[in-house]
């Protein structure tokens, strides 16, 4: 994708509690650092994020957010078998 023009992603953390966040940024570091002070979501704050498991760029924030949605619809196992489909 082209690095001039602003990106957004989608991803899936797993936590402490082996249990899955997911959400939408614009800087995946920067938000898995908001993460892990417990600054980003509630989730997050009383189930510890471990790493990423799963991330996806999209050009557009809507696209981005229409995959979050997507994904928090599914159940667990239908995320495993995602993020089995999409290693880094």
């Amino acid at each position: 994708m082209d690095k001039t023009q602003k990106h957004y992603f989608t991803y899936i953390i797993l936590t402490e509690r082996n249990t899955y966040y997911c959400g939408y940024t614009d800087d995946l570091e920067k938000r898995f650092e908001k993460h892990k002070a417990g600054l980003a979501a509630k989730y997050t704050r009383a189930n510890k994020p471990v790493k990423f498991v799963y991330t996806k760029e999209f050009r557009t924030k809507s696209e981005a957010m229409k995959e979050e949605c997507r994904i928090k619809a599914m159940t667990r196992k239908q995320k495993e078998a995602l993020i089995c489909s999409n290693k880094y």
